[in-house]
């Protein structure tokens, strides 16, 4: 069966989106190029595009093409963050009224923008299934025209301007990888770079504890779960539907699974590498890079952060995991005398190992403390396991300090 969206579908979106959406750049990443083994990344940063995410391009691409009167009756849609957002945008610019329903999930700084640009914001439902639900019944309700996030052929033509980009900008491009959530990004993707070049190897990543796509491409059939429990609730759907499913399985090679705090490397190198921020399903190309599971050993690989629309707690809460997983965070639980006299004899030995301090609190006591000493949590940052346990060793050899418990081991 012949996939919905062609070649020229997606070249009369550009057109449209010309003025619209930014050309976003492609960062050649020195750090991911010898992370992977490959001859060289690509980083293609549309969490610098408008709204912080790829989605302004679909949703444009969509409403710009609706009839007066559907414009004038207005559009609903059902989003996690980024589409309501970019639905949002497009309907300010082109006087469309927009209704945006989101699950609870839905980090507060999402909600906020897509309100900054005049929607309206309904919360419902405790995963995107639940408010996707609830958007088709509000859209029947009221004669508003639905938006879907990605299984309209519009919105896939729209996504789709990325790979154009890519095209021009990495010419020699072998593999692309894309995050998969509905599937709408990496069906654009996939059409504009295999319409040049049906040699280019299409990835797609997904979390593992959203992983619809891979058993689905696997089976040769939909495959739909039940729950989703991930970090990356940009991609947390439960399931493709029939338009991208087409594109999926006749464009896209293979599906790779990314673990949470593979998530979390990942938002914590770009960060400090790419100087970057990106949101935990933006930064699963990246992590499916620095996996074992996926080898691109010699090859010239784009990995499309797709999103950098996350709260700054949350951000720091990721990098904080992150450094963990590289061996470079560590958090010990000591029990001390003289407290509050050994705090600068706690920040003197840190410092001196060239360490940084990240948290130093008084603890709960437990039954088998020491009552006359006073239990304290210490939270260290450094350049990698063995910095961190020479300094946790440090701490361990100053007089009248005990280290109860800590974090970094082996």
């Amino acid at each position: 069966m012949t996939a919905p969206v062609s070649i020229g579908d997606v070249e009369a979106a550009r057109e449209r989106l010309d003025g619209v959406a930014h050309r976003t750049p492609l960062d050649r990443s020195r750090t991911f190029t010898e992370r992977s083994g490959a001859a060289s990344v690509g980083l293609k940063l549309e969490n610098h595009q408008r709204t912080g995410s790829f989605k302004i391009r679909g949703a444009y691409n969509a409403m710009a093409r609706l009839s007066p009167a559907e414009r004038d009756a207005g559009v609903i849609a059902a989003s996690a963050g980024n589409h309501a957002q970019g639905v949002a945008l497009a309907g300010e610019l082109l006087g469309i009224d927009a209704e945006i329903v989101v699950p609870e999930v839905t980090p507060a700084s999402k909600i906020e923008a897509t309100r900054g640009y005049g929607a309206t914001v309904v919360v419902e439902g405790d995963i995107y299934e639940r408010a996707y639900e609830h958007a088709l019944d509000r859209a029947e309700a009221t004669g508003r025209t639905f938006v879907h996030p990605f299984d309209d052929e519009a919105v896939i033509a729209g996504q789709g301007t990325v790979g154009l980009e890519l095209r021009e900008q990495y010419p020699e491009i072998d593999t692309v990888c894309v995050a998969i959530g509905g599937g709408g990004l990496i069906s654009g993707v996939a059409t504009a770079l295999l319409a040049a070049d049906d040699d280019v190897r299409v990835v797609g990543v997904q979390p593992e504890g959203a992983l619809h796509a891979k058993p689905s491409i696997e089976r040769d059939e939909l495959v739909e779960l039940s729950d989703v429990d991930t970090v990356a609730e940009g991609i947390a759907d439960t399931r493709m539907l029939e338009t991208t499913w087409r594109v999926v399985r006749e464009r896209v090679d293979e599906v790779v699974a990314v673990t949470d705090r593979e998530l979390s490397v990942a938002v914590t190198l770009l960060a400090e590498r790419a100087k970057t921020v990106a949101e935990a399903a933006g930064a699963a190309p990246v992590a499916a890079l620095c996996s074992d599971d996926l080898d691109v050993t010699g090859e010239h690989v784009a990995a499309v952060v797709s999103g950098g629309n996350v709260n700054l707690t949350d951000h720091a809460e990721l990098t904080r995991t992150g450094l963990a997983e590289l061996g470079r965070y560590a958090e010990a639980r000591l029990l001390v005398d003289g407290w509050p006299r050994a705090l600068g004899d706690l920040t003197d030995a840190v410092a001196d190992r060239g360490a940084e301090l990240d948290g130093f609190e008084r603890g709960e006591r437990r039954r088998s403390d020491d009552p006359n000493r006073v239990p304290v949590t210490v939270r260290i940052e450094g350049s990698g396991p063995d910095h961190l346990r020479g300094t946790l060793d440090a701490l361990a050899d100053l007089d009248g300090v005990a280290v109860a418990s800590r974090s970094l081991e082996g």
